[in-house]
């Protein structure tokens, strides 16, 4: 495997993106996820360590401060997400391949930074009317966050064709096997 190189996955809130990293997780790949940073306190179950590592605003300004991220960005006032870069380092210790999921600002700055070791996926829904349905059948958020989500994924879109590769997440299993296949022929050049 080539654990120096790195798969960057971006998409809208809805968008499937989950659902795949988590397939190819399983596909034998030697991929291994990459768990982001944040201020944000823990939701339901959340463990640091686990789905993030947890920080308070302040240890997130003295990381930045002492450079211990990758790329970061406050994305609300005082809420804070980011990569760290002993993240990478302990997947690259174990062999593996990082897997990125982080929003588009994101992902492009690790890109920009990391160049053709990164493959940069962008996940697109079909529409953003289907994108509209997918998360109100999800029934997580209220109308108004809904919206809310709808006004950023619009302004997301408009980064797509900045990325490496766009797949349209409009039936799943085809989606899988063309991100599956995309990232293979990636590790093998």
């Amino acid at each position: 495997m080539h654990p120096e190189k790195v798969i960057i996955f971006s998409a809208p809130s809805g968008s499937g993106k989950s659902t795949l990293i988590n397939y190819l997780l399983d596909r034998g790949l030697e991929l291994e996820f990459s768990i982001s940073a944040t201020s944000r306190p823990p939701r339901g179950t959340e463990q640091h360590g686990k789905e993030y590592y947890f920080f308070s605003a302040e240890e997130f300004r003295k990381g930045i401060e002492e450079d211990r991220f990758l790329e970061w960005q406050e994305v609300y006032e005082g809420v804070y997400y980011g990569t760290l870069k002993s993240e990478m380092e302990r997947i690259r210790s174990l062999g593996r391949v990082a897997v990125f999921d982080v929003d588009v600002i994101g992902g492009l700055n690790i890109k920009k930074i990391l160049g053709h070791q990164a493959l940069a996926i962008f996940i697109k829904p079909p529409s953003v009317e289907i994108l509209r349905q997918r998360l109100q059948k999800r029934g997580a958020d209220s109308p108004d966050k809904i919206e809310q989500r709808i006004a950023k994924a619009e302004f997301e879109l408009g980064f797509a064709q900045q990325f490496d590769v766009i797949i349209t997440n409009d039936r799943l299993e085809e989606a899988c096997r063309e991100t599956e296949n995309t990232i293979r022929n990636f590790l093998r050049a």
